[in-house]
């Protein structure tokens, strides 16, 4: 399976062979490494926060040569607007990196939104049941401990299905497990996340 660098807190991991690529983001992937074929030199990239956005921007940077901006909606129009522009002019591509493509994307200039318009669009999903697992295993193993098959499979199908359910639970039995010197387990995890309202195991 092909793979690339993921960006998520604990720690960010340079390397271009830590994003796991499953169907729920591999066509944001596709299109990034096809920017030579966009309508444009801009393409805007959307997904959910902690899903690998704003890294597999900086990883499509560092092979095209171009350029970001990220957290789109954060920065003056015109900002972006100029960046687009002198994208097109410098023939040099842009990735935008925004919650949401407009109209769900509010932009206000009209010259901005008929651009982005034609930007090429790339958008990363929730994850799918093949990332949840993959997930939570490199994220324990980032982090040095120890979470067999078992448990993995065992918080897969119950938790909720979101990156930063996926962070928010490894964050969680992290600190457990150091707070009371135990082992990751499924008996801890059951206690844990059901305390904290994040699973509702029987």
């Amino acid at each position: 399976m092909s793979q690339m660098a993921l960006p998520l807190a604990w720690p960010a991991d340079p390397r271009s062979d830590a994003f796991l690529i499953t169907p729920s983001n591999a066509h944001a992937a596709q299109m990034l490494d096809r920017w030579e074929g966009w309508p444009t030199r801009t393409a805007v990239l959307t997904g959910p926060r902690k899903s690998g956005r704003s890294l597999l921007a900086r990883i499509f940077a560092a092979r095209s040569g171009g350029t970001i901006i990220d957290d789109a909606e954060r920065l003056p129009e015109a900002q972006i607007f100029h960046a687009w522009n002198r994208a097109q002019a410098e023939g040099r591509p842009l990735v935008i990196v925004a919650d949401a493509a407009p109209p769900l994307w509010a932009v206000k200039l009209p010259d901005l939104r008929s651009r982005l318009a034609n930007s090429t669009l790339a958008e990363i999903d929730a994850p799918d049941d093949e990332l949840i697992p993959l997930l939570l295993d490199q994220l324990f193993t980032r982090r040095g401990l120890f979470a067999g098959p078992d448990l993995i499979d065992w918080l897969a199908t119950r938790i909720e299905r979101s990156h930063l359910a996926v962070i928010r639970t490894v964050d969680m039995l992290d600190q457990q497990a150091m707070e009371r010197q135990k082992r990751l387990s499924i008996p801890l995890a059951r206690a844990t996340l059901t305390e904290a309202g994040l699973i509702a195991d029987p």
